[in-house]
């Protein structure tokens, strides 16, 4: 039977470990402060796993039989499951380390979703374990009826948790998985329309909500899977429809989803460590979501319903490059124009991420700074993959933060900046978004690069398209230069002509 009370240390000691993740969570806000609020986040995580072994030690009960006197039943520590337990431990610790030292910052984006979506399975499983075996669980009263074998009766606030944790976990594994997809390149970055899927997403959360509210009175397991199974299939319609451009948002979205299902899971476990932990990461990753989504001018609320900044007009819209006329230059063009002026704005993009060119970038702003040339770097709200995916790479790099701007902040500058340099930077740049209501990013504020005197975007060809899948028209202005190769290799050739 699972233990209802909790000690008063270790009571305290889940409040520590709450506060700890408190204080993580406003150390990775910035850049600056963020590995100290990995190291909170890992004292945290260490005291909450450690108290919750401690206080949850496996025991069998032994009886001790003697010729002389009574049976004493005694209870021991379990050490065989000790031992699987431990195990289990050492198994998931090796995977992240490993996963952790040989993982790219390019394919960071889906790592982060393919976590969430193990999150989300997770508390998929606890809940059918919970559900099998209440009694384990401490969620259940054991009835004995006049005719049969006797059988747990869930507690009726124990169902409810059980059906909200299992299908918030559901939703969070089936659209982190599309969302992996389409960040791995699996699936395309456009969106994908279903015929009705508004009214298909409504009717499929109406009937979770109604079976839920049915399961309180009715145990039933045909009701208890088939909110499981419609939970995984509202998961997978909700994500489908988002485009590339907006996918960012889903990231952060999906980590919410998460901890509000670790927090559902944490009540039928009765933790209290899982409930404030899931509240933390799902409240700010609600916070997040909703910050994000008004930098991109976009809906919160449909966010949530799925398919947002997308319209079945705008899905078809853009395609393929353009054939227009366009200026191309070589890097000792971009050299020369840089070293000449005042004040150069470094956009940087995905195509920074996939060649690794955040080390070299930094070396030719440096190159540029000892010129007497103000350098400082624009930072769309969703560059990148995932939200702040940009702020690691340049931090990797050792670029000063103080160099570093969000939108909001530097967008004014670009009117009064000589050079604006574009590095793998497409949705982001692309005065569609200002223009063109037929655009899937249209609404999107981006960084209006367009209003500096020159403009050097950097490109492997003009054959490609953003992952939203739409031209930008930026190539295609007067003052725009085209710098067509291997990001890495171009900031090399402009690092070398700088010397």
């Amino acid at each position: 039977m699972h233990e209802l009370t909790v000690s008063p240390w270790a009571s305290l000691a889940y409040l520590v470990a709450g506060v700890c993740f408190i204080l993580a969570l406003r150390g990775l806000s910035s850049p600056a402060s963020s590995q100290r609020g990995n190291r909170f986040g890992i004292i945290g995580m260490t005291i909450a796993v450690v108290t919750t072994l401690v206080t949850h030690v496996p025991t069998v009960q032994h009886l001790l039989v003697s010729d002389t006197g009574p049976t004493i039943a005694v209870r021991a520590i379990d050490w065989v499951t000790v031992v699987e337990i431990l195990a289990a431990i050492g198994v998931g610790a090796a995977i992240g380390l490993v996963t952790a030292r040989r993982i790219a910052m390019t394919a960071m984006p889906q790592l982060v979703a393919a976590f969430h979506s193990l999150v989300g399975l997770a508390a998929v499983l606890v809940g059918v374990a919970a559900y099998l075996n209440p009694q384990a669980f401490g969620i259940s009263d054991l009835v004995v009826p006049m005719i049969g074998q006797p059988f747990a009766v869930i507690h009726p606030v124990s169902r409810i948790e059980l059906g909200l944790g299992v299908a918030i976990g559901a939703i969070t594994f089936s659209g982190s998985v599309i969302a992996f997809l389409k960040l791995n390149g699996n699936m395309g970055g456009k969106p994908i329309m279903l015929p009705g899927r508004h009214v298909i997403n409504i009717a499929l959360l109406a009937g979770i909500l109604g079976l839920i509210a049915y399961f309180v009175t009715d145990q039933s397991a045909w009701i208890f899977w088939t909110i499981t199974l419609l939970s995984f299939v509202i998961g997978f319609l909700l994500i489908v429809p988002i485009g590339g451009a907006d996918m960012p948002v889903v990231v952060s979205m999906l980590n919410s989803y998460s901890g509000w299902a670790a927090a559902a899971m944490g009540f039928t476990l009765h933790n209290s460590a899982m409930i404030i932990t899931g509240a933390l990461v799902g409240s700010s990753g609600a916070i997040l979501s909703y910050i994000m989504c008004r930098a991109m001018n976009r809906s919160f609320i449909s966010v949530i319903a799925g398919g947002f900044g997308t319209s079945d007009a705008g899905a078809g819209s853009g395609g393929s490059a353009v054939d227009r006329p366009w200026k191309r230059g070589s890097a000792e063009d971009a050299a020369f124009l840089m070293s000449q002026a005042e004040q150069v704005i470094i956009v940087p993009g995905y195509g920074m991420a996939v060649a690794q060119a955040q080390h070299v970038l930094r070396e030719m702003g440096d190159k540029l700074k000892a010129e007497g040339v103000r350098v400082k770097y624009a930072i769309h709200p969703v560059a990148g993959r995932m939200p702040g995916h940009m702020n690691v790479l340049l931090a990797e790099a050792n670029v000063p933060y103080d160099d570093v701007f969000e939108l909001e902040d530097i967008n004014s500058e670009f009117a009064q900046t000589d050079v604006a340099f574009v590095i793998g930077a497409n949705d982001v740049t692309n005065p569609a978004a200002k223009t063109d209501k037929s655009s899937p990013i249209y609404g999107m504020p981006v960084l209006d690069v367009e209003k500096a005197k020159t403009v050097l975007f950097i490109k492997r060809s003009m054959g490609g398209v953003g992952y939203a899948g739409v031209d930008n028209d930026l190539f295609y202005r007067d003052n725009t230069m085209m710098l067509l190769a291997d990001a890495k290799k171009m900031v090399e050739d402009i690092v070398k002509a700088l010397d």
